[in-house]
């Protein structure tokens, strides 16, 4: 692993009609939550690749990895891809089972790849 000598530039995945959905569930959160989740969000990237517990590649999903949150009332999620010195949040969610709901990984790769056809 190559530890990175500047920060990575953070972009929030933009639907087609302009609508960020994953600044907007951050802002649907309790302040207290939004903070915890935007502080590790920051550790990501500053500090990137980290890893285990922080951080986890979704296997099977050409690259794309989970930060791992504990806030108030659950675990949240923020499934995000890295390219070059850019990293994209793509889809964010409250986990509510052990594993990571098929419905909300099709979210991300489907976010994923509209934004390689752009």
């Amino acid at each position: 692993m190559v530890k990175r000598t500047k920060a990575l530039e953070v972009y929030f995945y933009k639907t087609s009609l302009g609508n960020e959905p994953v600044r907007e569930w951050l802002k649907s959160l309790p302040k207290e939550d939004m903070r915890t989740i935007g502080f590790d969000i920051k550790i990501v990237q500053y500090g990137y690749p980290i890893g285990m517990p922080l951080t986890r590649v979704l296997h099977g999903t050409n690259g794309l990895e989970e930060i791992r949150c504990n806030i108030s009332n659950g675990i949240a999620r923020v499934i995000f891809y890295v390219e070059d010195d850019i990293m994209v949040l793509l889809h964010a969610f409250i986990k509510k089972t052990q594993e990571t709901p098929k419905k909300e990984l099709d979210v991300a790769i489907k976010r994923f790849k509209d934004l390689s056809k752009r």
